[in-house]
């Protein structure tokens, strides 16, 4: 009598987790509901605690194996504060770092490869800069054992046969220092005290290792000659970024990472920088250092980068990191939403730049739908702080409701100060001194029209107390 056949799975994979489960820390309030998540649960009913939350617990937990992806509870949930999202395959075995349960979750890491320029491109909160982390060595990687984590040993076993595995054991040994320029610009000021000057200079290493002005080289190519006796907190967004793009191009490092160099930088800027960051691999040394950029314009990652890796997924949920392709494979692949080495379409829609072609007459005919005009006078706006002053010139124009205009131009020549004075949060010099005189009808002509301006300002610094539903319930109410 033949054996029966078995019906088990190898053990190929295939019978690890095929969903994740997402709570919000920050929208799972158990004390303020019904417990409608467990109370719902199918598998719950029959006994297995798949969600366990009490009215006391401080956020709920769903067991990922025993979760059978109904969706029940993510509809009951009065906050939304649960995500199920099935995978699109079985990436268990190559899980980089989890968070801790029920949170974000990374797959694969992207290999740099010395005297390239390697470029990473996802929507996100998808996983980039914590992949940066971890190649820089700043964050351990469990390999999703949260609970458990493996020691650097195993973490080595892991990536054995992979080019990761010699980097990991340079940084363990320090045979191989990194470099990384963070993201949040803006919170260097709180870090860093001191004038850009001196903290620049005691940043440089280059110039003694190398024996050329690195310095100086800094200086003119982010464009910081002008600003050296400022303090770092006085600094613009733009001026910021470029203040810490030559504080990492300056140290002596064997990986340089930077993460979304182009924000706050006008388009000049933008291609500047990129070249800044190119001749990192210029000179000697340049063929064995690495250099990892996280970039969402794509503009600048076609300029600046020799390979793309794509990192897909789900917002908050999960990031998987491709294999590296050229840099217009790449491109293409994440706009089409497609990536043709996996057979995996990560979304439904490609991301397409059509440009709507409007037909004007010259007899006026496309003109029907403009509702309404606006003017505003020649005006003029003198600014001083300490013994800088700037002053911007403003020509009469005029723009309607139904137009869409954009102002272009460097950083610092006065965007910002026109775009306040047409919401009318600053006044020109002519409607302050007709002011200061009593005549308050002239000084009404001399300024913009009133009007009912809603403005998103350059620099985001939150100053309500409470949650974002309440400010919108307040700003809607307000309106």
């Amino acid at each position: 009598m033949p054996p029966k056949k078995s019906h088990k799975k190898a053990d190929t994979g295939e019978s690890e987790l095929t969903r994740i489960a997402i709570i919000s820390s920050e929208r799972c309030k158990p004390k303020k509901c019904r417990q409608e998540c467990k109370k719902s649960c199918p598998v719950v009913k029959l006994g297995k605690l798949c969600i366990e939350v009490g009215p006391k617990s401080k956020l709920a937990y769903i067991s990922e194996p025993l979760c059978i992806g109904c969706g029940i509870c993510v509809r009951k949930c009065p906050f939304e504060a649960i995500t199920i999202i099935n995978l699109p395959k079985d990436l268990e075995r190559n899980t980089t770092h989890r968070y801790g349960p029920n949170s974000f979750k990374l797959h694969r890491l992207p290999m740099p490869r010395p005297g390239q320029v390697l470029g990473l491109v996802g929507t996100n909160g998808i996983g980039k800069s914590t992949a940066l982390k971890v190649l820089a060595g700043k964050m351990k990687p469990n390999l999703g054992r949260f609970d458990n984590p493996p020691d650097w040993e195993e973490i080595l076993v892991h990536f054995r046969g992979s080019e990761l595995q010699n980097y990991f054991t340079k940084i363990l040994e320090d045979r191989m220092k990194a470099t990384i320029k963070p993201q949040y610009v803006d919170h260097i000021p709180r870090a860093v005290r001191g004038t850009v000057g001196k903290i620049l200079k005691q940043k440089d290493e280059r110039t003694e290792v190398e024996g050329w002005d690195c310095y100086q080289w800094a200086l003119d190519n982010a464009e910081l000659n002008h600003v050296l006796d400022r303090e770092v907190g006085v600094l613009s967004g733009g001026e910021l970024q470029r203040f810490a793009i030559a504080a990492v191009a300056v140290q002596v490092s064997d990986v340089y990472m930077f993460d979304e160099p182009s924000s706050y930088l006008d388009v000049k800027q933008r291609l500047t920088a990129a070249h800044m960051i190119r001749q990192l691999l210029d000179g000697g040394m340049g063929d064995r250092r690495y250099v990892l950029v996280v970039e969402h314009d794509l503009a600048v990652l076609d300029y600046l980068s020799d390979f793309v890796c794509v990192i897909y997924g789900s917002p908050g949920g999960y990031g998987v990191v491709t294999m590296p392709f050229s840099v217009r494979l790449g491109i293409n692949a994440f706009l089409a939403g497609f990536i043709p080495t996996e057979n995996l379409r990560f979304r439904e829609d490609a991301l397409s730049f059509k440009v709507a072609e409007r037909a004007e007459n010259d007899d006026g005919a496309g003109k029907n739908d403009v509702m309404r005009s606006y003017k505003y006078p020649a005006m003029t706006k003198t600014q001083t702080k300490g013994t800088a002053k700037f002053i911007l010139h403003v020509d009469a124009g005029h723009f309607t409701d139904s137009e869409i205009i954009v102002l272009l131009g460097e950083n610092g020549t006065g965007k910002t100060t026109f775009v306040r004075m047409l919401a009318g949060l600053l006044k020109s010099d002519d409607q302050v001194r007709l002011e200061a005189e009593g005549m308050d009808y002239e000084a009404s002509l001399a300024g913009v029209p009133d009007l009912n301006v809603s403005y998103k300002p350059q620099k985001i610094s939150p100053k309500f107390q409470g949650t974002v539903r309440e400010l919108l319930h307040k700003r809607i109410r307000d309106s």
